[in-house]
């Protein structure tokens, strides 16, 4: 029995020209114990995906359940199951940390929670704000409370949609310790980021949502054997020669280019050297999963779903 299945998930919404779809017929399983990314660009789908899963939304059609309960059938023992870290902040104003949390623990009917009230506090960093008020927390702060606030009840299935947007690096290296421990101890996580190399390092598998529909669906070491085999890189000042200059990726000075062998290298180098362009700081490296969720964006509809 999956931890998380969506089976054909539809969401479609009135607009102004008529139906927007959101998701069209969405389908995979998430196995017990999987650490398992949800990827797309802003738009594709994935927080309503996740609201659907969390009984905020309802599917148009199509069928989703948590550890073999309906999420609208049995909306009760699937929310039981679920630990979810909302995108957004909130927060109620007139409450400490603790007590916050005490609160959260009753909504779940679990008593006599103060021992791992006390291991979340410390786990996440919070220890020291225990007693503060949440109003005077700042937003990484309050971010670390939506995460102790989710995993409370010491939920199976934990969904972080985007945990770590805007939080500091010290923040992201204490959640992910922490969550990393809790998926050990056979917890399944599910996870949407923008932040790649976060996915890249955490997932066993990963699943890439556009406009609605899956377009890859793969282990994340499969993903990344099926992309180019390296990519040059390097620093420089004046315009790309034309001949490559679409396949490049340019942020501010930095080009990097994708490159299947050393001959493929060699005939960018020697168009630079042809044009009069200088470059700095050359090096070559294995293409990431950033190179790869590019290719499968612009691959129109193009599906990689692993069988």
């Amino acid at each position: 029995m999956p931890a998380i299945s969506f089976q054909s998930v539809s969401k479609t919404f009135p607009s102004a020209r008529g139906k927007l779809t959101a998701l069209d017929h969405v389908t995979f399983d998430i196995e017990e114990g999987e650490f398992f990314g949800l990827l797309g660009p802003n738009g594709a789908g994935k927080t309503t995906l996740i609201s659907i899963l969390a009984g905020l939304a309802r599917a148009t059609s199509g069928r989703v359940s948590v550890r073999g309960h309906d999420v609208q059938a049995e909306y009760a023992n699937a929310r039981r199951q679920l630990g979810v870290v909302p995108q957004e902040l909130v927060f109620d104003p007139f409450f400490t940390v603790r007590e916050a949390l005490r609160i959260q623990s009753g909504y779940f009917g679990v008593r006599n929670n103060e021992a791992w009230i006390t291991e979340l506090l410390e786990s996440l960093g919070l220890a020291d704000k225990s007693h503060a008020n949440m109003r005077q927390l700042s937003g990484g702060m309050k971010r670390r409370v939506l995460v102790a606030q989710a995993l409370v009840h010491k939920p199976p299935v934990i969904v972080l949609d985007e945990p770590t947007a805007g939080v500091d690096v010290e923040l992201r290296q204490t959640l992910w310790q922490f969550i990393a421990r809790l998926n050990r101890q056979g917890h399944t996580v599910l996870l949407t980021t923008h932040y790649l190399e976060e996915a890249e390092a955490l997932c066993n598998r990963i699943a890439m949502l556009k406009t609605g529909r899956v377009v890859a669906l793969e282990r994340t070491s499969d993903l990344l054997k099926a992309a180019s085999s390296n990519v040059l890189r390097f620093k420089m000042d004046s315009q790309l020669p034309a001949e490559f200059a679409h396949k490049a990726r340019v942020t501010g000075r930095i080009v990097q280019l994708p490159a299947h062998d050393a001959h493929e290298i060699e005939d960018y180098l020697a168009a630079i050297r042809r044009a009069g362009l200088r470059v700095e700081d050359v090096e070559i490296r294995k293409a990431d999963l950033e190179d790869v969720f590019l290719d499968v964006m612009s691959a129109k509809y193009q599906q990689r779903v692993a069988v």
